[in-house]
């Protein structure tokens, strides 16, 4: 049998009884485009390499333990498990976020703290782990929103490609985040020094 005539659903079901071609076709089939949405988010060719290959380790781990039970879906399926990586590359990273408010302050800068005296560098570190703190507590999609707007760099029509939903959508999204992050720095006290933030 041809594996390039199946459609993903039934390389899917050969490839759980032991077929190893079908995977291999599944890779070759979708490689191209998990490898481009990977790099639209991380832009380093050999990061999204690897994390591109850890995006079918995980397929084939998660299909191998019975896990797999998305309908058919496998596109869309395997595409989210390479997004959720990339962006928990992001997470696990040290890179501060440039926060622009709706008024268009900013929250937070990317900050050379050698510069600094050292009572001042631990005070805005603290600040930025509060921050992030306050980010990770965001309902899901509006905190996968400004990650990937503000930690990586992400245009809204990249963020609404890699998220699979309308830009309308991912504006709408960010602008709540916004709004819950600034309510809780206001519940916090958080105040920001405009000189030390330059718009």
């Amino acid at each position: 049998m041809n594996n390039t005539n199946l459609n993903d659903s039934e390389l899917v079901s050969l490839y759980k009884v032991g077929n190893e071609e079908a995977f291999e076709e599944l890779v070759e089939r979708h490689k191209s485009r998990v490898f481009t949405s990977i790099y639209l988010i991380v832009k380093d060719k050999y990061l999204a390499e690897d994390i591109m290959q850890e995006t079918f380790i995980k397929a084939v781990n998660t299909i191998k333990r019975g896990k797999y039970n998305e309908e058919g879906k496998y596109l869309p399926w395997i595409m989210r498990i390479a997004h959720n990586l990339s962006v928990d590359h992001f997470r696990k990273s040290k890179r501060f976020p440039v926060v622009v408010m709706e008024d268009g302050s900013r929250v937070l800068n990317s900050l050379e703290f050698a510069e600094v005296p050292f009572e001042t560098t631990q005070i805005q570190q603290e600040l930025h782990s509060k921050i992030r703190d306050l980010v990770q507590q965001l309902p899901d999609s509006q905190k996968q929103v400004l990650i990937m707007r503000h930690y990586m760099g992400l245009s809204f029509h990249e963020i609404a490609e890699n998220t699979d939903v309308s830009i309308n959508t991912a504006l709408g999204r960010m602008r709540y985040a916004l709004i819950n992050l600034r309510k809780q720095m206001k519940k916090y006290k958080i105040a920001y020094d405009q000189n030390f933030y330059p718009r």
